[in-house]
């Protein structure tokens, strides 16, 4: 079969073999360096001391989450975190409940951790029913004291007495059981220090019923001499915002605002958003050091789309550079919020874990920030894994990743160019060559040579000869101008008569769709509704990730979530699926009513910020 270059014909063809070994992934978990832990891994924040280490703080114990002896030590790492000596106790396992540590170091070395304390040892709360049978919730690891130990020593000795913070109390507070003579509250969110204070998040729970926390808001504990001050009998602190209220949803929201995570700004303002049980995830600025905050409004991407989120931790950074980073799931929409199960579905699917950008912006009122749309950071082949409260750590120009399953905390090394390629989304104009297979303008009609894409798994050579994953991806990257919408316009299409191959095509509802199979299975996945229109160029990037074993679409520049027509915007293929090598000619366009402006095949999966980059370069 010949494969002539027609007039207008554009072809650059690399056929790529098979790899050797499995590609590396450094978004898959297992991959990361752990932190060790007893049975039970919570929130594995960490500081650096000043003598150069790293030093991690963890909730741990023997059991389960909230199961008796819970409590909090302390690691030292002087390898980067690859390696993490003896655990040093904050709080003995023989305590009572010690949990939801966080640290923070002043200017003259010293390190505050700070964690709830189940100091009175109360063994049951009054609770809903039905969700709890009896009226009594026995798990008491989210209320009682606030309290604090320090080290001198950068982590190597903790204070042997602790220190109570007073907290004022809130309308919250006074509505739970005990009048707020018996509080309710915990605290994931990252200590931080402005304009010559040191801050330190609280969420206050309303009660225990069904999805555990009932109600939620957020304050913040602000010590004005904390920075300076030596005798820890000495500071002051004061409860903010002002006034009876926390930081709650937006105007018709949920009961639920929880984990809210600061991140103080270039001018002095601080950014706080936090999860809710309404799909999306919750924000405000306060311009004042925490005394008053703006009306709650849920996040937006910079195009201006509502930002989809789960009942999960979602934390903002800002960096060393000024810029920032954004921790969320990438899904909910109105299918959390209208669940009549909504308090408790909305804690699942907390795999993968998807990273935005920030860029700081001028407004009327002060900087604001400006979100990119976002990249998978990082996952695990089971997707029912759940991966949760991260920390960010800066360390000689690279960042890293801390996160937990609750039972194995890791800590991972980002990849610099996935980093600054979210920082680059605002401006970046450019088609990677790297990995390009096929780069093709053609009329509608044209057959070409198909380019050899990468398998996804194939049989090992191990003694059992099960399946090896080999973690690689391609991607389709079209323009095409479309005079109609009608469904099973064939886009792209290297199927055998037995439909093994892949295709794009069309679908009701305005969108495109791509077909993968194997001769054994058959994966589909399809662009938003209504992403395609009829009459203008359009710029369509399907992505096949063969790592988290994710689909995605990115059409004119925008990646696709879901909206309000389903829950998650990207897709899962089967582990399973081992290539889509088929017929040995690509059909481009043929019968289509319309016209292939542009084609490209990447033999790799392409970051988002790439099919932007691409987009925006236009044809």
């Amino acid at each position: 079969m010949s494969f002539p270059m027609k007039h207008g014909l554009l072809l650059a063809l690399c056929v790529c073999a098979l790899p050797a070994q499995p590609l590396p992934d450094g978004r898959l978990i297992t991959t990361g360096w752990v932190i060790p832990d007893e049975t039970y891994s919570d929130q594995p924040y960490i500081v650096k001391t000043d003598d150069g280490a790293w030093l991690s703080v963890i909730t741990t114990g023997g059991g389960v989450e909230g199961a008796g002896g819970q409590h909090i030590v302390t690691r030292r790492s002087t390898d980067g975190g690859r390696t993490w000596p003896q655990p040093v106790d904050v709080e003995p396992a023989k305590g009572p409940e010690a949990s939801y540590a966080v640290p923070l170091k002043v200017p003259y070395g010293r390190i505050y951790v700070f964690y709830n304390h189940n100091t009175d040892n109360v063994r049951q709360v009054i609770a809903d029913k039905p969700t709890y049978p009896d009226g009594f919730c026995r798990r008491v690891d989210s209320l009682g004291h606030f309290v604090f130990k320090y080290s001198d020593d950068g982590g190597r000795t903790w204070s042997a007495k602790r220190y109570d913070i007073p907290m004022r109390d809130f309308e919250i507070d006074r509505r739970n059981p005990y009048g707020g003579k018996l509080k309710f509250f915990w605290n994931v969110g990252r200590a931080f220090t402005l304009q010559g204070a040191g801050y330190v998040p609280l969420h206050k729970v309303g009660g225990f019923g069904e999805g555990f926390f009932t109600s939620s808001e957020g304050a913040v504990l602000r010590s004005s001499n904390i920075l300076t001050e030596r005798d820890p009998e000495k500071l002051r602190w004061e409860t903010l915002p002002d006034g009876d209220i926390g930081l709650r949803t937006p105007a018709g929201g949920g009961p639920v605002a929880e984990e809210q995570s600061f991140s103080p700004m270039s001018d002095g303002s601080i950014f706080c958003v936090y999860r809710t049980i309404d799909g999306y995830p919750a924000f405000s600025y306060s311009r004042d050091g925490g005394h008053s905050w703006d009306p709650p409004q849920y996040m937006r991407y910079d195009d201006g789309r509502l930002i989809k989120h789960p009942r999960a931790a979602n934390f903002a950074w800002r960096c060393a550079n000024g810029k920032y980073l954004y921790w969320f799931h990438n899904h909910g929409g109105r299918f959390i919020r209208e669940s009549p199960r909504r308090r408790t579905i909305a804690y699942e699917d907390r795999n993968p874990v998807w990273l935005a950008g920030g860029v700081e912006a001028d407004s009327p009122k002060g900087k604001v920030i400006r979100w990119s749309q976002p990249e998978i950071v990082l996952y695990d082949d089971d997707p029912i894994v759940r991966m949760s409260y991260p920390d960010l750590v800066e360390s000689d120009g690279k960042y890293f990743l801390t996160e937990t399953q609750k039972d194995v905390a890791r800590v991972h090394e980002l990849d610099s160019s996935l980093v600054e390629g979210l920082w680059g989304q605002f401006d970046r104009k450019e088609v990677s060559k790297r990995g390009l297979a096929l780069d093709l303008s053609a009329p509608a009609g044209t057959a070409v040579k198909a380019p050899v894409l990468p398998a996804f798994m194939r049989r090992s050579t191990r003694v059992d000869y099960g399946r090896e994953d080999l973690r690689a991806g391609f991607t389709i990257d079209v323009w095409v101008r479309l005079r109609s919408l009608k469904a099973d316009q064939v886009l792209l299409d290297n199927r055998t008569p037995d439909g093994k191959g892949f295709a794009l095509r069309t679908t009701a509802g305005a969108a495109a769709e791509i077909v993968l199979n194997d001769g054994r299975t058959e994966n589909r996945w399809s662009s938003d509704p209504g992403t395609l229109a009829a009459g203008k160029a359009q710029h369509i990037v399907a992505i096949v990730d063969g790592g988290p074993k994710i689909i995605t679409f990115v059409v004119d520049g925008k990646l696709c979530d879901g909206g309000d027509a389903r829950q998650f915007g990207w897709g899962r293929f089967s582990p399973n699926l081992q290539n889509v090598n088929s017929s040995p000619e690509l059909r481009v366009g043929a019968g289509i009513d319309g016209e292939i402006l542009h084609l490209r095949v990447y033999d790799r999966y392409l970051r988002v910020s790439e099919a932007i980059a691409a987009y925006r370069a236009g044809l």
